[in-house]
């Protein structure tokens, strides 16, 4: 018999024992749910194999995240992604690929948003349609839903990476060089300021994890970002997140807010997750305050368009000109990395620059490109410690 006849079916009857009001336990709820598979099974031929996955269907849909719960638990899944009822696709193994199943309402997607963002007393509806969180387990979700979403909810779910990648993970799966590596350990040790760009979903924060697990042990780390997902281990270390503002528009923490706080945490390094607004004018300066050794990532297509992006940022703030912004970025930013995904779906280093100043405008010096060394630092190449 189809196991999604026999999961609807079971579930109907779950739903008539539970009476809407019984409070269960884990444990009891599996029991009772046992208890009407046995009732199924006296009447209709069903393998064990079967009964065992509509046991877990049915309470997956009562107690976990329903059809998305499979995804959730596949280590190879790192993104979940669902186009209203059209379909779902997932990042498996560094591919999209469609998942075979899909939800068969907006009700039923809407019922799986709100068991997963009540979990961080968060709503969203249609009068607040538009959601972003972190996850108890760490995972990011995204939401958007209808009508704001024309062909229905929209929601993206992130996966939090359980395993801490170093930098031999990545020089084995592709994505770096050893001669990069050893050149941006160094960097770091050397207190370079480092920005590392790149598109959706090409590794930033990955990567950024890997450079900030070179700092010493000896040193006070202050992280920002809108949702914690830098796992470090170094035992000074101060965890900071923005907060959104509460049903009544109150309670917002920003980004710049914190960037702010950061100063008086005497910190000797700060790591800012993402810039995507005006804050990029209070990290600059922070950076250019004696802050050596920060890092931070950008969305951008290119290392110089990381540099563009910054400025374009900055100047949100409305109070300094281009001038101003580009002397603070050659004397901020020491590096950008930058990281591409090539059309196998592997992140790679696409770039490493340095960059300096050349009077009003900015000046870039390629250092590798695709793997290779291209030349030799030329701006600040004085920063580097040979001693690292």
């Amino acid at each position: 018999m189809d196991i999604k006849i026999l999961s609807e079916a079971a579930d109907r009857m779950l739903a008539a024992k539970m009476d809407g009001g019984i409070n269960l336990s884990d444990a009891e709820l599996r029991k009772l749910i046992a208890e009407i598979m046995d009732d199924i099974c006296r009447r209709t031929n069903v393998s064990i194999e079967d009964r065992r996955a509509v046991e877990e269907k049915v309470y997956n849909t009562r107690r976990r995240m329903g059809l998305l719960q499979p995804y959730l638990d596949d280590a190879s899944v790192n993104e979940i992604m669902i186009n209203g009822t059209d379909n779902i696709f997932l990042e498996k193994n560094g591919r999209l690929v469609q998942a075979g199943e899909r939800f068969r309402s907006r009700e039923s997607i809407y019922n799986t948003v709100q068991s997963m963002i009540a979990k961080v007393n968060r709503t969203v509806n249609e009068s607040n349609p538009i959601a972003d969180a972190r996850l108890p387990d760490g995972s990011r979700i995204n939401i958007i839903m209808a009508p704001v979403a024309i062909n229905g909810h929209i929601v993206t779910v992130r996966k939090f990476a359980e395993k801490v990648f170093t930098t031999d993970d990545l020089i084995e799966k592709g994505t770096l060089r050893k001669e990069e590596a050893y050149f941006l350990r160094k960097a770091v040790l050397s207190r370079m300021n480092i920005l590392i760009s790149g598109g959706t979903s090409t590794g930033k924060t990955t990567f950024l994890n890997v450079l900030a697990s070179f700092i010493s042990e000896k040193e006070r780390i202050v992280t920002i970002e809108d949702s914690a997902e830098l796992i470090l281990t170094q035992p000074d270390l101060v965890r900071l997140e923005t907060r959104n503002a509460n049903v009544e528009g109150k309670g917002e923490i920003t980004m710049r807010a914190l960037i702010k706080a950061t100063m008086r945490l005497r910190p000797d390094r700060i790591i800012v997750g993402e810039v995507r607004d005006e804050c990029a004018i209070d990290m600059l300066t922070a950076l250019c305050t004696g802050h050596d050794g920060s890092m931070s990532t950008v969305h951008a297509n290119s290392s110089k368009d990381a540099a563009t992006r910054l400025e374009t940022l900055a100047l949100w703030e409305g109070h300094v000109g281009s001038e101003t912004v580009r002397r603070l970025i050659s004397s901020g930013i020491d590096l950008i990395v930058h990281l591409k995904r090539t059309e196998e779906m592997k992140r790679v280093v696409d770039e490493i620059c340095e960059v300096g100043d050349r009077g009003a405008g900015l000046e870039f010096c390629t250092l590798f490109k695709n793997g290779e060394r291209i030349s030799d630092c030329t701006m600040k190449g004085g920063k580097m410690n040979e001693s690292t």
